[in-house]
């Protein structure tokens, strides 16, 4: 297909792309993102998504978002703030799709728990593990291992990455190295999550009763949206004013990052892809408004990621994550044989991780909140197989 003309010059053109690790046919009727797009959708870690822990774990109630819900909408966000900056929408929509597909079951803290579990074994990066995921443990296509991204769409899903591991990614890894920019639409997608989880995670909270609207008006940014919303409709209140006043919130930071956006766009004189790598970082709120949403992330993790009843999941998980790690490190023979780096003939398996804490490490990343939750059943407690 042809370079879109509606596209800025800077912006990632497939057309203008390295390409896939393993050369394809071009897509007759889909742009190579959009095929991008389209694998990470049909793939196994995307749906299993579904039943993986954004804050509170899913048994904990149908209507708190899970990773699934939070990946759609920072694709939502993402794709609005890139069609106004004239970059591309399929590219961002992608990565955006895909930031999440290597998260541990339970959250952060099922996260953080296999990273000390790791430490030995050169520690666990959820980012890392999703390029993982879409480079080698997807099995769905004859030709090769993995989905046989793009490289912007690979390149936007390791947003973050420890200079040792980028030392062993190759081209992919070089950015870190040469502290250079991803895409502009890697960038997008980056700050399309923190506008996503620090808003959607004051409506969990508030639905939870973690949180109260007596705490939060604490918060300027909140309470200005919130006495905005009571000015245009006099009366309102439960979740309609809440949700009116969420809505702003996401409503003020999109407009204010597109506008900051565009300045800074302007200022750098963007001519190309090449461009964009070498300026400093493009996609950025204003100085006001990144600090109020700085604010706004700091009273999250003090009055919520840190509440004792969230806390009681955190320590839970990683009780859980750990047993299974230890377990399963000691006995091997436990694992499903996919994941047991010796096959039965004593050989090491095809295509088998470095070592058995990784084959470990990528059984339990894998696995949903609900399902490690078996496992451990099954492990540990002698009336279930």
């Amino acid at each position: 297909m042809s370079r879109d003309p509606n596209l800025a010059s800077y912006a990632a053109h497939p057309e203008a792309s390295p390409g896939r690790l393993f050369a394809e046919d071009e897509p007759a009727s889909r742009t190579e993102f959009q095929r991008d797009r389209d694998r990470i959708i049909h793939c196994a870690a995307f749906r299993r998504l579904e039943y993986k822990t954004q804050v509170f774990v899913n048994h904990e109630g149908d209507l708190f978002r899970t990773r699934l819900t939070h990946s759609i909408e920072v694709a939502q966000i993402a794709r609005s703030i890139a069609r106004n900056l004239r970059v591309n929408e399929d590219l961002v929509e992608a990565i955006s799709l895909a930031h999440d597909l290597g998260h541990t079951p339970f959250g952060h803290a099922g996260q953080d728990a296999l990273n000390a579990c790791m430490q030995d074994h050169g520690g666990f990066e959820h980012n890392l593990q999703s390029l993982r995921v879409v480079d080698s443990l997807e099995q769905r296509y004859g030709a090769f291992d993995g989905l046989n991204l793009m490289f912007e769409t690979r390149e936007g899903i390791l947003k973050h990455c420890s200079l040792p591991n980028a030392r062993k990614l190759g081209r992919i890894g070089l950015r870190f190295i040469e502290r250079k920019q991803p895409t502009i639409e890697a960038q997008i997608a980056n700050l399309a999550d923190e506008i996503a989880y620090n808003n959607h995670d004051i409506d969990d909270g508030l639905r939870s009763g973690v949180l109260s609207t007596a705490q939060l008006d604490e918060i300027d940014f909140y309470a200005r949206q919130r006495r905005e919303v009571e000015r245009t409709f006099p009366g309102i209140g439960g979740r309609r004013a809440i949700n009116e006043t969420i809505r702003r919130m996401i409503n003020a930071l999109i407009v204010d990052l597109i506008t900051t956006s565009q300045m800074r766009i302007a200022d750098a004189r963007l001519q190309t892809v090449d461009d964009v790598r070498n300026a400093p970082p493009l996609i950025a709120f204003s100085d006001k408004v990144g600090a109020e949403a700085a604010l706004l992330k700091r009273f999250l993790r003090q009055n919520m990621y840190q509440h004792y009843l969230v806390n009681r999941m955190t320590s839970k998980a990683r009780r859980i994550i750990t047993d299974l790690f230890n377990a399963f490190v000691a006995e091997p023979n436990l694992l499903p044989p996919d994941y047991q780096r010796v096959g039965a003939d004593g050989e090491p398996a095809q295509g088998a991780p470095s070592s058995q804490e990784h084959s470990v490490a990528d059984y339990i990343a894998g696995m949903t909140d609900r399902y490690a939750m078996r496992e451990h059943r099954r492990l540990f407690e002698v009336d279930e197989i």
